[in-house]
């Protein structure tokens, strides 16, 4: 008996320990307007709602409080009705076709279910101390778990409570555990995502005391979350940006190369760095101007915000010549002004600037003076800092950089129109970029914005936000951190991540670094070179040996720019971030945690050399197909880690069987390429029998060319037969676009037989055979469908 008695009681124990808040109670739960269930508990109540499917809200509202509505984050409208509510004495059952909701009323406890299997449920719910508010959630032990920003920590974040504050860590290397991003995200791999839909700053405790719970903390704000589930990686990144905004497609010369420094001094130094570019011929499409724009100092002149004429006297006329040489302008700002500045006075006068606690304009020290902060949050602050932006636009520039958005420094006692700078502080750099986004919406509408920044929270995507990693360390320990972070951000909707390349802090010359950084850029998704002087970020002024292998990089990142384009259109569309990890492929518990290999896009698997002087590489090769060495086109079999030569020229990079890789004849800069004159490589294995890829393409700047059917989408289609191999090339064209022939050149790879016979619609023609490779001339209009055959006896 005494052994039945020990059991019940270790089974009631186990039970209650899942169970919330012991002191929170059932009282009632009804269906409000809109599909809304409403529960009633003796501390308050929950509003549960779902937005479909795979995205179910929950918010807690304590007693005496009401719902606090706005997010910061979700765009998605909540009208999602194909649900039901059943009712039982035990239970209340709120469910849709997928995510489905089950609330025990005694001991309370609220879970979430997908497939009939438990995502997670809630283990103490809401609470609140002398200091914070919490939401806590269960976790299952064998969980690994992603998400809560950039941070340089390890692919899983488990054991680790981890502060909601956006903060710039200069010079990190392998470890950060607070960098410029935080995000109120975690991500299991068990294919779900919570957000913490809040502003307010706190953290995020991932099972930091070993008791499989995670917990979100905050200040203030609201107990709101939202479970999504996905089918898969994709789907569960796609249902997140479909909740909360995708990022619009970035004109394509962004995805060229930069030229770019801490910083150019004068207008005179700009234009002779973009001649020896030219006179190099290594391609190149913008030149970022840092702070010297404004000032001829670093410290003292932020907050000017006006061209400083003696250093650059014709800045419109610069402009305007480098535009002429295909190359865009992109000029810093801050939101500092500094009491000595010339916008100083006027930002006073016209109320713009955040206040202290007696109405006065806040003011505090930093490295770079005694400041000020724009008050976004005002409305004369945004329509003023607009007018600021609206001005460098008139000037010709295409780019704009929002750097120390954090914001850098913003002292705790700081009030804002809106709250104090602890609760808009992680969310000041996502409302900049919005203010900009929205005034490119309503002043340059035609036009896509660039706007870079250090800062930003969860759904910055939606404003067109291109996100870096903050001021990494110039060595193989800033190096090693990257791949880690832009991984984790694009998973978290931010799929632009991507480093100053060659590292930024300190005087390091390292040749071997520097190369080895750009060629792990060509396969990032922003290829942007960029230090402090004294060491040369731009390869002109480096070594010969440098500069030959670092053109060598930047001429593939041209090369590959209709392959690059059309992941940028599948981020715009579906949220799918260009770098992948390698757990997207194949769901192995030994990958989970893996940033050393990744994916570009689908097709490309991507191995960074992040050490010093090694002469191998292991490189695990996912199963269920075989990959192609880019260079060489050896064969390796899939689901197997091979021993790799590390070349000098080259990075480890593999394409998947059956791709087809889009590619182009070298331009000096995007404005010369049209995408009418294409390389189209198809890596053929014989045990792929069917394959097919899309490329998007339209005019590289209109706003919103998909939308409004300006483009064409290039649809490749392989198929072998008994008799040998045949492709299809068809397209879809917008109403409004006019397309054009396309010069091809089809080279099909890794032909272990000679064809007697290739016919192009319907015509026979020449072929030419190099090795293994067959290369087919094709003239293509686009508005009619074309078939090509390769036969044999």
């Amino acid at each position: 008996m005494k052994n039945y008695i020990v059991l019940f009681l270790l089974f009631f124990l186990s039970f209650n320990s899942l169970a919330q808040n012991s002191d929170r109670i059932f009282k009632s739960a009804s269906m409000q307007n809109g599909g809304i269930l409403d529960i009633e508990v003796i501390d308050g109540r929950y509003r549960i709602q779902f937005y479909n499917s795979k995205i179910i809200e929950t918010s807690f509202i304590p007693k005496g409080e009401d719902f606090k509505e706005n997010s910061h984050a979700v765009v998605l409208k909540s009208n999602f009705l194909d649900i039901k509510l059943k009712e039982s004495s035990s239970f209340v059952n709120f469910s849709s076709k997928g995510i489905k909701v089950k609330v025990q009323k005694v001991p309370f406890k609220i879970s979430y279910f997908y497939k009939e299997k438990e995502v997670t449920s809630e283990k103490i719910g809401y609470s609140k101390d002398t200091v914070h508010e919490k939401i806590q959630l269960n976790l299952t032990s064998d969980e690994i778990l992603y998400g809560t920003g950039a941070r340089a920590l390890g692919m899983n974040r488990r054991g680790n409570r981890l502060k909601l504050y956006n903060r710039a860590h200069y010079g990190y290397e392998t470890h950060s555990e607070l960098m410029n991003f935080t995000m109120p995200i975690v991500i299991s791999s068990k294919k779900y995502m919570v957000h913490f839909d809040n502003a307010p700053i706190g953290y995020l405790d991932i099972e930091s005391k070993k008791d499989n719970s995670l917990t979100y903390e905050t200040i203030s704000g609201r107990k709101t979350s939202q479970v999504i589930v996905g089918d898969s990686w994709e789907d569960l990144i796609d249902n997140y940006t479909q909740l909360t905004g995708k990022q619009p497609l970035p004109p394509r010369w962004v995805l060229g190369n930069f030229s770019s420094r801490f910083g150019y001094h004068s207008q005179k130094e700009t234009t002779e760095t973009i001649t020896k570019f030219k006179e190099e011929e290594i391609p190149v499409d913008a030149v970022i101007l840092d702070l010297f724009w404004f000032g001829k100092d670093i410290k003292g002149t932020m907050g000017n915000l006006e061209v400083h004429k003696d250093s650059f006297p014709d800045m419109k006329g610069m402009i305007s010549t480098l535009k002429n040489k295909g190359v865009k302008t992109v000029l810093i700002t801050e939101p500092f002004i500094l009491s000595n500045s010339k916008k100083w006075n006027e930002t006073v006068e016209k109320d713009i600037l955040a206040k202290d606690s007696i109405g006065n304009p806040a003011k505090y020290d930093f490295y770079f003076g005694n400041t000020g902060i724009v008050d976004i949050y005002k409305t004369a602050g945004k329509n003023w800092f607009w007018k600021i932006y609206k001005d460098i636009l008139n000037l010709g520039v295409k780019g704009l950089w929002g750097d120390l958005g954090e914001p850098e420094v913003h002292p705790s006692w700081v009030q804002h129109a809106t709250g104090s700078a602890d609760e808009v502080h992680n969310i000041y750099g996502h409302d900049w970029a919005g203010l900009i986004f929205e005034g490119y919406q309503k002043d340059f509408s035609a036009e896509r914005p660039f706007i870079l920044m250090r800062a930003g929270y969860s759904g910055s995507q939606r404003f067109g936000m291109i996100p870096w990693s903050g001021d990494v360390n110039r060595s193989w320990g800033g190096l090693q951190s990257q791949p880690e972070i832009a991984l984790q951000m694009g998973m978290q909707g931010l799929g632009y991540m991507h480093s100053d390349l060659g590292g930024f802090a300190g005087a390091n010359l390292d040749d071997n670094l520097y190369i080895r950084w750009l060629q792990y850029g060509v396969f990032q998704p922003i290829f942007r070179p960029h230090a402090q002087e004294e060491v040369p970020s731009e390869p002109v002024f480096r070594s010969e040996k440098v500069k030959k292998l670092a053109r060598e990089s930047i001429e593939l990142r041209y090369r590959l720019l209709p392959y690059n384009y059309n992941l940028a259109f599948e981020n715009n569309q579906k949220g799918t971030p260009l770098m992948r990890p390698i757990f997207f492929e194949e769901d192995e518990e030994e990958l989970m945690t893996n940033a050393s290999t990744y994916l570009w896009g689908k097709d490309f698997l991507i191995t960074p050399i992040l050490k010093d002087s090694i002469s191998t590489k292991e490189v695990y090769f996912p199963k269920n197909t075989n990959w192609y060495n880019f260079y060489s086109d050896k064969k390796i079999k899939g689901g197997q880690t091979k021993i790799i030569k590390v070349e000098e020229h080259s990075i480890p990079t593999y394409v998947r069987a059956g791709a087809f890789i889009t590619m182009t004849k070298l331009v000096q800069t995007t404005d010369d390429y049209k995408g009418d004159n294409l390389e189209i490589h198809y890596f053929h294995d014989s045990l792929i029998e069917q394959s097919a890829r899309e490329v998007y393409n339209d005019n590289g700047l209109l706003s919103s060319a998909f939308e409004k059917g300006q483009y064409e989408i290039l649809k490749l289609e392989a198929k072998s037969t008994k008799k040998g191999l045949k492709f299809y090339f068809n397209a879809s064209i917008g109403e409004k676009w006019n397309p054009k022939v396309k010069k091809i050149k089809l080279i099909i790879h890794n032909m272990n037989w000679q064809p007697n016979n290739i016919k192009v619609a319907g015509k026979k023609i020449k072929s030419f055979t190099n090795k293994n490779q067959i290369t087919i001339p094709v003239l293509w209009n686009p508005k009619k469908k074309i078939t090509i055959k390769l036969t044999h006896n």
